[in-house]
């Protein structure tokens, strides 16, 4: 994808009205813009990284272009910019469609029960395809329109040729368990039950 420049009197102008979606201690770096596209800012934490020769911009961009080929419900990237900024770089992208199994989880009446069979379906669906997802969590799931399961936030991915190695099946779990003890949902979330079908 072709990389334009984007100016911070351009870039001012395009936030303009936007809803500000995540931010970090660097300041706002996700936009909900008012066309209902977003933009997302990446910033090189270090000068010297790979990140300095493949953006994280760039990952995001490839990876999301990748799922699509294998046919994993993803968001669609528009066009990637680079900024004023040293080190900085964004990305307009059109958001998939529908809510986050974490925003499901929060309505009343669901049921973890329900969800669970689509949920290990995808997830073991994601590994058979060699994809290794650090990032895999409730937040990151989407359920679309068309209740299919598909990934947003996507910039830190892992393609493997084959299916995923039990190590890495393994280590993908621990950062989803992770999750869900951060997120303080242990007694709701039927964890153990995810491993012990995934393993």
């Amino acid at each position: 994808m072709q990389c334009f420049r984007l100016p911070q009197a351009a870039l001012n102008q395009m936030i303009e009205g936007a809803r500000v979606l995540e931010a970090d201690s660097f300041g706002p770096k996700v936009f909900l813009l008012p066309d209902g596209n977003i933009l997302k800012l990446f910033r090189r934490k270090r000068f010297l990284s790979s990140a300095l020769f493949r953006p994280y911009s760039k990952r995001f961009i490839d990876n999301a272009a990748r799922l699509e080929k294998l046919g994993i419900p993803t968001l669609q990237t528009l066009t990637l910019h680079q900024l004023d900024t040293p080190g900085m770089t964004a990305v307009l992208y059109r958001p998939l469609p529908g809510e986050t199994l974490r925003q499901l989880a929060d309505k009343d009446g669901f049921d973890w029960q329900q969800t669970l069979p689509a949920l290990t379906a995808f997830i073991r669906e994601l590994h058979a395809s060699g994809v290794y997802f650090r990032s895999l969590h409730l937040g990151n799931i989407v359920v679309t329109p068309g209740n299919r399961l598909g990934l947003i936030d996507v910039a830190d991915m892992r393609f493997l040729r084959g299916p995923l190695p039990q190590h890495l099946v393994k280590r993908n779990l621990q950062h989803f368990a992770r999750y869900i003890d951060r997120e303080k949902l242990n007694e709701s979330f039927p964890m153990q039950t995810l491993e012990q079908t995934l393993l």
